[in-house]
């Protein structure tokens, strides 16, 4: 049976809001906690150089998961203003469509990543054994991209639906495949890295599964499109998925940066800044998946026209985003020494470690503010706002301050470098989201969305 109500038009936008982020975010938090344990794992078996790879290896799938990310968010917001608009077959037909769109070009983006495994983890600074290492990782997991493309693009379009419970429940799925396969593949079989790898690619498979099938199940299925339909929905779907690919691929860029800039103080210190690296999104979690979950909450209420919940729901986004920061942080701190514990964490990676669980953590906030801006600027009709301020955020917000910290301050200036460029980037989004508010209430809401990317649309429009 259908549910394309618009649940989001009603009721209060915080609640929406704290149910969407949260439901969501177990989901990413429990693929985000079996990296984590990989890492762990990984630690205990008391090998720098292995502990190394995971970390380069990390940066470049950090890379290919923005591009699912990217293609999820353009289907996400498509989706959810149909049903906004109360179309539940344009509804069917532009989840079909991305679903497509999204393996078809994830598929080729794989390939290419996988044809230059080596050359990119030399210019992340990987070098020996641990380039080797990393490239065998690599290698089994990159092809796997289409199906995790499967999996986020079916997860956004369930979100699009109101049933974030559902998504979430794609993405446990995941995980408890991942956590169960993990300590079997790489101690029992004695695997190691292999095993590690190998597991990563059945939890793509069991999520692909998970946020395929409700679709098919509960919310109408899939409109079989036409070629006329692919050629119809290719030019929205870009004009939202270029820029918000665009975006995603700027973090990825400056965590590269950030990474080959590490490398430099030595492995301990790459090895320090992996276990950050995987701590972050188990931590903050909640809020990489605010962008999603708020999308959805504007998206609907843009669609219905309903400019007085689209800027109350920004507003309640960077209070919830302020609220979380402020607890996990407090937690991170009181539980510094025993997660350093956790990963036999010494020296200068201990150092990262305490740093991070302590006045960095609070820093996140400035990044949770960018990511409630980039929401509105994908469902307001303004994609390419997110690609400037990421990309700005990820270059000039970051490569200038991680040299001044690393000279400062050594490997530890490296991280507080990278986190305080993100201060005047989050301002800068905040503004640009209320006058894009303000400039969609006086347009007319609903009236031409992403009208002023026409020029976009036709460039990627098929000709016959």
């Amino acid at each position: 049976m259908s549910q394309d109500r618009a649940v989001f038009l009603e009721g209060s936008l915080m609640r929406h809001i704290t149910v969407m982020a949260l439901t969501s975010s177990v989901g990413l938090m429990a693929v985000f906690l079996v990296d984590l344990v990989d890492m762990i794992f990984i630690s205990m078996l008391g090998r720098d150089e292995l502990a190394a790879a995971v970390g380069y290896a990390g940066a470049i799938l950090f890379f290919t998961t923005s591009f699912g990310i990217g293609m999820a968010i353009a289907a996400g917001a498509l989706v959810a203003r149909s049903i906004g608009q109360g179309d539940s077959e344009a509804a069917q037909r532009k989840a079909a469509t991305a679903l497509i769109y999204g393996v078809g070009f994830g598929g080729v983006f794989a390939a290419f990543v996988w044809w230059q495994i080596p050359a990119l983890l030399g210019l992340l600074g990987a070098k020996g054994t641990t380039l080797e290492l990393g490239t065998h990782y690599l290698q089994i997991i990159v092809p796997s991209l289409p199906l995790l493309m499967v999996g986020m693009v079916g997860g956004a379009i369930l979100r699009a639906h109101g049933a974030a419970k559902r998504a979430m429940l794609a993405t446990l799925v995941g995980g408890a495949v991942n956590a169960v396969l993990d300590p079997i593949l790489i101690f029992g079989l004695d695997l190691e890295l292999t095993g590690a790898a190998l597991a990563s690619v059945a939890a793509r498979i069991s999520i692909a599964v998970a946020a395929f099938y409700p679709l098919l199940r509960d919310f109408g299925g899939l409109a079989r499109p036409s070629a006329a339909d692919m050629r119809l929905d290719f030019a929205p779907l870009m004009t939202i998925a270029l820029p918000a690919i665009l975006t995603q691929l700027a973090t990825p860029v400056g965590q590269a940066y950030v990474t080959r800039s590490m490398a430099s103080f030595g492995e301990d210190a790459v090895a320090g800044m992996a276990i950050v690296g995987r701590l972050t999104p188990v931590a903050f979690g909640v809020l990489f998946a605010l962008s999603g979950a708020i999308g959805p909450v504007i998206g609907q209420n843009y669609g219905a026209g309903e400019m007085a919940r689209v800027r109350q729901a920004f507003r309640e986004g960077i209070i919830f985003t302020g609220a979380f920061v402020v607890l996990m942080a407090g937690l991170l701190f009181v539980l510094r020494a025993p997660i350093a514990d956790a990963f036999s964490a010494q020296g200068q990676a201990r150092t990262l470690v305490f740093l991070f669980c302590g006045p960095l953590a609070l820093m996140f906030f400035f990044n949770g503010v960018i990511f409630v801006g980039n929401a509105t600027f994908n469902n307001l009709g303004h994609p390419y706002y997110s690609t400037w301020i990421n990309w700005g955020r990820h270059t000039v917000g970051t490569i200038p301050f991680v040299l001044l910290g690393a000279a400062w301050f050594g490997a530890p200036g490296v991280l507080l470098g990278q986190a305080a460029g993100g201060v005047v980037f989050a301002l800068l989004a905040a503004l640009m989201a209320r006058r894009v508010m303000l400039t969609s209430d006086s347009a007319g809401a609903a009236s031409t969305p992403y009208a002023r990317q026409s020029r976009l649309m036709a460039l990627f429009s098929f000709r016959r």
